[in-house]
Order: structure tokens, then C-alpha cells, then sequence
């Protein structure tokens, strides 16, 4: 058993990038024709995600002329995918998104994820971390230090009062 799993770790390619279902991705194919192998592009909705280890599928839907749904099922760690490109991530609340295959024209469409309120909020984050002055010199930060010693003994002291008042 245990050499199963290892042949499998080996099949597990790192470099892919994370996607889940409602995300809109391009899958780089390769396809052999006779002797010659040509990369063939599929760019589709992810509707599902299914199986652990190196036996993971997912599920890539599009739509193609003619308004006629297209699914393909891609092997995640098949030595014939290139590369996989994450174009959009979308924002849905279930894992398979079986319900896309009824759906037509703009019913079919999934809600982008806002990018803004998360680039905000790092910036945010970041601008708050730059404004927190530090003391410069080593006076400074004695000074500071000090201050900080009395006032957790005016601290003790009013616990300490306050304490005996209770007595």
C-alpha cells in the first residue's frame, strides 16, 4: 500500500495553481495528432471538483457556438495539461455547480469575486503598520520605557488601594 501512495506523490504536480468551482480557467492541453503534439486551449467555467490525491478531475464547462454547452473533464495532475491560467474567481456559495448545465445566456452567469475590498484591506493593513512611529534614538526609547514602568505602578498601586479599601 504503501508504495501506491508514493508512485502517486510522484504523479502530483506542484506548480498548479488553486481554483475552485464558479472560478473560470484556461486549460493548456497537449494533443497528439500522429507524430506531431499541438497545445489546444479550453477556456470554461469550473463546475466541479471531485476525487483526493493524484486521482483529481475537475470539470470545465463552456459555451460554445450555436449557444451548445461543451464539458470536459481534465485529469488536474495528467501530464497532458501544460499549464492551467485562472482568469476569473468567481463568487458562489456550493461546490458543483451542476445546476449551470439548465441555464442559458446571461441566466448562466457567475458573479465576479470583488478584488477591490481585498486589495483594500491589505493596503489598509499595510498604511496602518507604516504609521506606528518608533522611537529613533536610544533616548527615545528609554524615555519611553520609563513612562511605561510608571504607569504600571500607578497601576499596582490603585489595585493595591483599591484592595485594602475592600478589607
Amino acid at each position: 500500500m504503501d508504495k501506491l501512495k508514493l508512485a502517486e506523490q510522484s504523479l502530483i504536480n506542484e506548480n498548479i495553481p488553486s481554483f475552485k468551482a464558479g472560478d473560470t480557467v484556461n486549460v493548456h492541453y497537449r494533443v497528439r495528432e500522429g507524430e506531431k503534439e499541438r497545445i489546444q486551449q479550453f477556456e470554461g467555467v469550473v463546475i466541479s471538483r471531485k476525487g483526493s490525491g493524484s486521482n483529481q478531475t475537475f470539470i470545465c464547462r463552456k459555451i460554445s457556438a450555436g449557444n451548445i454547452g461543451v464539458e470536459r473533464i481534465f485529469p488536474l495532475f495528467s501530464p497532458f495539461i501544460a499549464k492551467i491560467d485562472v482568469k476569473k474567481e468567481g463568487d458562489v456559495r456550493r461546490s458543483k455547480l451542476y445546476y449551470l448545465r439548465e441555464r442559458r445566456g446571461k441566466a448562466a452567469r457567475i458573479k465576479e469575486k470583488d478584488q477591490r475590498n481585498l486589495q483594500g484591506a491589505a493596503e489598509k493593513a499595510h498604511k496602518e503598520v507604516e504609521q506606528k512611529p518608533e522611537p529613533k534614538t536610544e533616548d527615545q526609547k528609554t524615555e519611553k520605557a520609563a513612562k511605561q514602568e510608571k504607569q504600571v505602578a500607578k497601576d499596582q498601586a490603585k489595585k493595591e488601594a483599591a484592595s485594602s479599601e475592600e478589607e
